[in-house]
């Protein structure tokens, strides 16, 4: 019956959305497009809370750890650009900080510092996840949206209402996934444009613990995650093959899904499965944990300036068919003859300078 309810509740948000056609200007395109080939910094904060046993806490060890080796190892994460906190403290070399509200409180503080409008922080938050203790601020569709959850940490939690004011100051692109029971309320709270915002439920009903992390985390070293075949699986592939496989976990066991993760990169809060027909998805699908491949630029000043230059109008392009369905066919018309007209002259004008 649980996973009837969280069904019927996930296809009404979905199906009962409007999707409203939104063109942006070229120059904005440009703009978002040209940061994803920046020499921006990669950072991560990875938490797992407290673990209420054993069994969860050899669980989520070795979830964490799984994550923090691909950004380190696979990556290339700089040592001091992965903040790790967790049920106990590690020694030096594993670099791990007991995961208080006074820790977490301190490591955005510092990141805060340290971040520019060009970087990208992930943020993983794994362990348990219950509703908070205090009452609905406003009454959602069905009580859900009004719901404020929390993260279990270890002595005194953070609310999601708390963590959006945490995350406020800080500049560049952020990717927070939030992988354990009753998330949905963080999609809600913290939700802005420019973000990618991603839940393992739907619901802030849904207290089972989550399968979603261990598909999640796994993605990024599963080939077969890489749709597009790019050589890099984004946020959206990830999304995909964790949801998928989710499902794939329930029907093999026979019962109903009591999770459905959500993701949401319009600001909007309501997020949308990754089935499920919605605007959500165009940022994800163009945003990375992997760091950019390096580009190679010319000692030439002046035609240094016009690869990058072609570089972002190659990314705008990529953007834009990633938010094919979310704009109207005259609007998607006209911005790819912009972008490739442009294209197209900046192409002559480095072979002119070659």
């Amino acid at each position: 019956m649980v996973g009837t309810a969280l069904g019927q509740r996930g296809q009404g948000r979905a199906g009962g959305r409007q999707v409203r056609h939104v063109g942006l200007p070229l120059a904005i395109v440009l703009s978002l497009a040209a940061s994803t080939v920046s020499a921006g910094e990669r950072y991560a904060v990875i938490i797992t809370g407290a673990s209420g046993g054993a069994p969860y806490a050899q669980k989520y060890v070795k979830l964490r750890e799984a994550m923090t080796t691909t950004l380190r190892s696979a990556f290339n994460y700089k040592p001091d650009h992965i903040v790790v906190l967790a049920e106990t403290e590690a020694g030096e070399s594993e670099r791990v900080q007991k995961a208080t509200r006074e820790n977490v409180q301190r490591a955005f503080a510092e990141l805060q510092k340290r971040l520019t409008k060009d970087d990208q922080l992930l943020v993983l938050l794994i362990g348990h996840g219950t509703l908070a203790d205090s009452p609905r601020a406003t009454q959602g569709p069905e009580g859900s949206v009004g719901d404020d959850g929390k993260f279990n940490l270890v002595g005194p939690d953070l609310s999601a209402t708390e963590w959006s004011e945490l995350l406020k100051p800080l500049s560049g692109r952020l990717v927070f996934v939030n992988t354990t029971a009753a998330s949905f309320p963080f999609l809600h709270k913290l939700a802005r444009r420019g973000r990618v915002v991603l839940t393992a439920t739907d619901s802030a009903a849904q207290q089972f613990e989550t399968v979603f992390p261990e598909f999640f985390i796994k993605a990024f070293g599963d080939a077969s995650a890489d749709v597009d075949k790019s050589g890099r699986v984004s946020i959206w592939e990830a999304f995909v093959y964790a949801s998928a496989a989710v499902r794939q976990y329930f029907e093999q066991k026979g019962e109903l899904p009591t999770e459905r993760a959500l993701l949401d990169d319009t600001g909007g809060g309501l997020g949308r499965e990754a089935q499920a027909p919605g605007v959500d998805g165009a940022l994800a699908r163009v945003t990375y944990l992997e760091p950019e491949p390096a580009l190679e630029l010319p000692s030439d000043a002046g035609l240094a300036v016009l690869v990058k230059r072609r570089a972002a109008l190659e990314a705008a392009l990529e953007e834009l068919k990633a938010r094919r369905e979310a704009l109207s066919p005259e609007q998607y018309a006209a911005e790819l003859e912009r972008i490739l007209t442009e294209l197209a002259r900046v192409s002559l004008q480095i072979k002119a300078k070659s």
